[in-house]
């Protein structure tokens, strides 16, 4: 049952955001109409359904506020599947193997996103329970989700770089169901280096699509929590924070010793040499393979490019610095050596982020009733 005050906040951010569309859409929509329509839903049932076009805009506009992202030049660009019909876990979890399949292209990336069903007042909709639609069962970062995955009777997770199956979880509190992910659906890359044979004995790969699924897509006062989106990677996301972090594959020592560097002292910047790299040898292998990938610098150039577009619009970036400067070589890129506007929490369409269910109270702890433990 909905309050007075969650009607009004709705109406609130359904308002904003109707008329924010017809200024960025003439011709498009009456917004007093539209207005009226929406509160007369709001009344009646606590909530609004938006238009196809709505929601199309709303997702592009999300990716367009996503201050963490330096990538927003293409937001224009996103190709927005419209799946709220589409309810029961099996449908769920194999429309986001679509999603892979058209996201990959044949390894030329396309920025897509699917959205699934809102939260209704009082009926919460499904969740996707990963953190990204493809996600390896050795990395540190994804320990919690392997061990739940085993509670609910997968048998997986002994090879190295085995791809997590999916958990969609369509009750709060309830167990959820797992789907492996068919080997068609996740293009892999084999990492090799362009200037050391021996590189490709390491065995590294890496998935060629970053599919966020973890966040809850907010637009005008409605929340989608499955709504699963992708752009392509920059090389640093996966040379200089997944595979070299300490507390992700921690692959800097393992790379300095094929390449005989002196580990034995800091200021020999061992790390530094083995980080680059690295990195090189993401870029080679994307590249070799025919996925695509950006390398920092130009993509740095490409995101002032972006705030110049938009502030030809009359528009605002926001930018979290410390996302946006990449993490090798910051000062040698373009981002680096200005201030940005601020992100605003409040600031709608969004992409929302929610914790992990596992996330909360014991770290050990079951999340899931129904036979695999409690919280």
């Amino acid at each position: 049952m909905t309050t007075a005050r969650d009607r009004a906040s709705v109406l609130w951010a359904a308002e904003s955001f109707v008329r924010r569309f017809a200024r960025e859409n003439p011709g498009h929509v009456d917004p007093d109409q539209r207005v009226h329509e929406i509160a007369a839903s709001v009344t009646a049932t606590g909530t609004y359904t938006h238009t196809p076009e709505e929601l199309a805009y709303g997702a592009r506009v999300a990716w367009r506020n996503s201050a963490r992202c330096i990538g927003r030049l293409y937001w224009q660009n996103l190709t927005v599947r419209d799946l709220r019909d589409v309810t029961h876990p099996d449908d769920i979890a194999q429309e986001c193997v679509q999603h892979l399949r058209l996201a990959t292209n044949s390894g030329r990336i396309r920025p897509v996103i699917s959205v699934f069903a809102p939260d209704r007042p009082d009926r919460p909709a499904a969740r996707l329970l990963n953190e990204q639609l493809v996600r390896y069962a050795d990395d540190p970062r994804s320990a919690q989700h392997a061990r739940i995955l085993r509670e609910l009777g997968w048998k997986g997770g002994e090879e190295r770089f085995e791809v997590l199956p999916l958990l969609v979880q369509t009750r709060p509190h309830s167990a959820p169901e797992f789907y492996e992910l068919p080997e068609d659906a996740v293009l892999e890359v084999p990492l090799g280096h362009p200037g050391h044979s021996g590189f490709a004995a390491l065995g590294l790969r890496w998935h060629a699509v970053p599919a966020v699924s973890d966040m809850t897509l907010e637009i005008g006062g409605v929340s989608y929590p499955a709504a699963p989106f992708n752009g392509w990677y920059m090389g640093t996301e996966i040379g200089s924070r997944n595979l070299g972090d300490t507390d992700r594959y921690d692959l800097l020592p393992a790379v300095a010793d094929l390449f005989g560097l002196d580990t034995r002292d800091e200021r020999t910047l061992w790390r530094d040499r083995a980080l680059v790299e690295l990195n090189l040898a993401v870029l080679h292998s994307f590249e070799r393979a025919g996925v695509t990938i950006a390398d920092h610098h130009s993509e740095s150039r490409r995101f002032l490019a972006h705030i110049e577009r938009e502030e030809r619009h009359g528009r605002t970036v926001p930018a979290d610095w410390s996302w946006i400067v990449p993490p090798l070589s910051g000062s040698a890129t373009a981002v680096f050596h200005r201030y940005y506007d601020p992100p605003d929490p409040s600031a709608t369409p969004a992409f929302r982020h929610r914790p992990t269910p596992w996330a909360e109270g014991r770290p050990d702890a079951c999340p899931f009733s129904g036979g695999v433990g409690v919280r």
